[in-house]
């Protein structure tokens, strides 16, 4: 594959997952206590700290969102997009294989979301795997920050 054609790939990854990121922050952003409840409801984490996390994820995803798409602190983004799409491929896993039927949260926080399913964890390795390529550039173009040497 050509140098070129890498450079789009890496560029299509970060706007598409800049927009995804930004998308799945907005309805979590205006509805931090229901998205808590939705955290709530995989039963992973000790009372208190999902109302915690309920505030800081979906601002950590805008953030993430925004600095994919204007090319600032790019390896940082990427990094914390591979660290999120993992506990959140871990978080869906666990609550399947323990049979919690749940609705993802993921990108709306009402009742009416995605359920939890194996095409919800592929989307996530799809996402984990586009991340992996945005960290793993080669070229940095379109970047305001790049990475010293």
């Amino acid at each position: 594959m050509s140098n070129e054609m890498k450079n789009m790939m890496v560029m299509i990854c970060r706007i598409f997952l800049g927009f995804m990121f930004i998308y799945a922050s907005l309805d979590k952003i205006a509805n931090p206590e229901e998205f808590a409840k939705q955290i709530g409801y995989y039963k992973v984490l000790p009372f208190g700290i999902e109302n915690i996390l309920g505030i800081i994820l979906p601002w950590t995803e805008l953030i993430v969102g925004v600095c994919l798409i204007a090319g600032l602190l790019v390896d940082g983004a990427a990094l914390l997009s591979i660290i999120m799409m993992l506990v959140f491929i871990l978080a869906i896993s666990q609550a399947m294989l323990r049979g919690i039927d749940i609705t993802c949260g993921c990108f709306k926080v009402s009742a009416d979301s995605d359920k939890l399913g194996l095409d919800t964890i592929i989307r996530d390795i799809i996402f984990f795997v586009m991340s992996m390529i945005v960290l793993n550039r080669q070229e940095r173009k379109f970047e305001f920050l790049p990475k010293s040497d």
